[in-house]
Formats: structure tokens, C-alpha cells, sequence
């Protein structure tokens, strides 16, 4: 009788897809955009940061946001992926129109400590009702859409547990913004914000990735003659 671990191991495709699955670096490149995403994506951070210290707000404003416009172009014009330029921009964009029209520069980054508000509580809830968010999003980026983990009791408990521990990181890196954000260290929130934004994300990627890799290949115990 074959195991819903069996089946989350060995899908249906045959063993052959298993060797399709792109490897955890390649993994981990795809979801970070590689070393150039993740310098593209913090450059028009360090320049509001930057030019807000030595400027004032609004030039800081518009140079973060004409960077991230550069970046944008200059994948599209080179017909690199531009998803991860796109995500940094609406977020850029956002943050910008926020600090523009309060004429507060902490309010650059309220978008993104709000968002991550959101993102933490949704994984602890989705985890509370074993309906872990890590597990559906490994099927539609990893598992081709393949949702066999869910006849796996351990793999939906391994999935639990990796949205939970995303989830309180996801808090904790969060409140620390937050709690900066309520202080009015607006250079302290700019470091913070580059600091706790791709390393903890990285980590929780590689961590997940390992975990699950490891859980689905591990050897099934040989049942018994006549079993």
C-alpha cells in the first residue's frame, strides 16, 4: 500500500520528475532574483536613506523613485524577469506617495511594516486551521501545483510548523520596524528595514527547503513478508 508520503516523495508523473525539481540554490535564486535582484531591490532603499540624511525629504523621495524606476527599465530594456523590479517599485511607490503627502519621512516604510503585519498574523492563522500558507505556496512554486502533502499527516505537520516559525519571525522582524517606526528613529527604521529584510527571508527559504527535501526522502521502512 502506498503512503501519502509515498505519493508527496514520488508524484504521479513518475521518478523522473523528481530529478526535474530544481535544486535548492536554484530555488532560492528563482525566489531572491539572484545576487542582482537582491542588490536591485535594496539600491533604491539605500538611496532614499542616504539622500534623506544628507538632504531633505522630498529630493530623497524622488531619487529612491527614479531609481527604481532606472532598475525597471533597464531589466525591461535587457529582457531580464522583471517580477522582482515590479514588487520593489510598488512598494517604493507606495511608501513614496505616503511620505510626500504626510511630509514624513518614517512614513517611507509604513507600507512595509503593514504588509508584514498582515503577512505574520495570515500565516499563524493559516497554521491554526492546518491549512498551512508555507505548504500551498511550495505547491504553486516548487510542486508544480501538486498538493499531495496535504494526504501526509507529516508532511501537513512539518508544513505547520515551518508557517508558524515564518510567521513569528515574520512578527518579530516587524515589530522591531514598528517599534522604531512609534520612536521616530527614522535612520534607525532605514537600517532596520535593510537589515531585516532579504538575510531572515533567506534563512526561512533555505530552512524550508531543507526541511521539506528532507522529509520527502526519507527512506520508507520495508514492510514485512505477507504483510
Amino acid at each position: 500500500m502506498t503512503t501519502g508520503q509515498d505519493r508527496a516523495a514520488q508524484p504521479e508523473t513518475g521518478p523522473q520528475d523528481d530529478e526535474q525539481l530544481p535544486t535548492i540554490a536554484e530555488q532560492m535564486a528563482d525566489q531572491l532574483g539572484g545576487w542582482r535582484g537582491l542588490v536591485e531591490s535594496s539600491i533604491p532603499v539605500v538611496v532614499f536613506v542616504v539622500a534623506n540624511i544628507i538632504g531633505e525629504l522630498r529630493p530623497a523621495v524622488i531619487a529612491s523613485v527614479a531609481v527604481a524606476l532606472l532598475i525597471a527599465g533597464l531589466r525591461l530594456a535587457q529582457r531580464r524577469p522583471i517580477r522582482h523590479a515590479i514588487n520593489g517599485l510598488f512598494g517604493i511607490g507606495i511608501g513614496a506617495a505616503i511620505a510626500w503627502r504626510t511630509g514624513d519621512e518614517r512614513d517611507f516604510y509604513l507600507p512595509g511594516i503593514l504588509y508584514g503585519i498582515g503577512y505574520g498574523v495570515a500565516l499563524l492563522i493559516s497554521a491554526a486551521i492546518r491549512q498551512p500558507l508555507v505548504g500551498w505556496i511550495w505547491s504553486v512554486l516548487v510542486a508544480k501545483g501538486r498538493a499531495e502533502w496535504r494526504d501526509d499527516p507529516k508532511l501537513v505537520r512539518v508544513f505547520t510548523q515551518l508557517t508558524v516559525l515564518w510567521g513569528v519571525v515574520w512578527l518579530a522582524k516587524v515589530g522591531v520596524q514598528a517599534g522604531l517606526y512609534l520612536a521616530h528613529q527614522d535612520t534607525a527604521l532605514g537600517v532596520a528595514r535593510l537589515a531585516l529584510g532579504y538575510p531572515p527571508y533567506a534563512l526561512l527559504l533555505l530552512i524550508t527547503v531543507w526541511t521539506v527535501r528532507r522529509v520527502t526522502r526519507e527512506p520508507q521502512p520495508t514492510p514485512l513478508p505477507g504483510a
